[in-house]
């Protein structure tokens, strides 16, 4: 583990622990406020992502900006990070490999940020984080506490790019976070 953000983003500047290295065009490692009371994990990037660099910059992460903006969120205030820090190929699920191995960045980003609410969009997150048992159509929308920090699993904005109705349940769960913040 890394005491500081300049030793845990240069220890991942050349990664090559899993197969997810070989088509990357840039790790995406996280963005926002590095001392944020909220954290919002991800899947991994998509096409926009790995060309920017930055998470939740595509559709998905234009949808998850207007939910902000409404719910009166500055992302600047957040920090937003996924499990994979690579695009997987054509925005597939990441494997149990290529999440086991970026999981020790996204642990040190947790107690770098030491935030009181990790907000976890999905199900690879939700499964990554909490543990293969949970689901995330029971669990959303339910505050889960472990090791201190307040857990709230909600849709991935993706879903909600497929499934309309789901926007509605994603703004309960986010307005949910706004008030415990």
């Amino acid at each position: 583990m890394y005491n500081n953000w300049e030793e845990l983003e240069k220890s991942i500047t050349n990664c090559k622990k899993c197969k997810l290295c070989t088509n990357r065009k840039h790790i995406v490692f996280g963005t926002g406020n590095k001392n944020a009371d909220i954290m919002f994990i991800g899947e991994g990037p998509g096409a926009d992502e790995d060309t920017q660099g930055i998470p939740f910059v595509g559709k998905a992460g234009k949808l998850m900006n207007k939910a902000f903006e409404g719910l009166e969120i500055n992302r600047d205030d957040v920090y937003i990070a996924n499990i994979v820090k690579c695009r997987p190929p054509n925005n597939r699920v990441p494997e149990k490999d290529e999440s086991t191995a970026c999981l020790d960045y996204l642990r040190n980003q947790v107690i770098l940020v030491n935030p009181k609410i990790i907000v976890l969009l999905g199900s690879t997150a939700l499964k990554n984080i909490l543990g293969e048992e949970y689901k995330i159509t029971a669990s959303r929308g339910r505050w889960i506490e472990k090791n201190g920090i307040r857990y709230m699993p909600t849709w991935h904005p993706a879903a909600l790019l497929r499934d309309e109705s789901k926007k509605i349940e994603f703004w309960k769960d986010l307005k949910l976070v706004v008030n415990e913040s």
